[in-house]
């Protein structure tokens, strides 16, 4: 009976360690919403943000930066290589 009772007041905590967690991440999701409408509305915000990521990558010298490129950037040079 005792087992019983501590199973299901183990699988209650679970539970609710699940909605708390589930809440979080709803929190979260809306933060970096608000934050993708601040970067898009203001005109290289976005570039700013990248370089400022950069910079806290570059200051541990173990770290490797890799730099996206664009698709349509790649597009244009295969471009421009097939006019020569």
């Amino acid at each position: 009976m005792i087992r019983t009772i501590a199973k299901q007041a183990e699988a209650e905590r679970e539970r609710r360690a699940v909605i708390i967690n589930s809440e979080g991440e709803v929190v979260a999701a809306q933060n970096l919403a608000k934050a993708a409408e601040v970067l898009n509305s203001s005109k290289g915000g976005l570039h700013l943000r990248t370089l400022n990521s950069i910079n806290d990558i570059s200051s541990d010298q173990s770290n490797t930066v890799i730099f996206t490129v664009p698709l349509e950037i790649l597009q244009a040079m295969a471009g421009f290589k097939k006019d020569n």
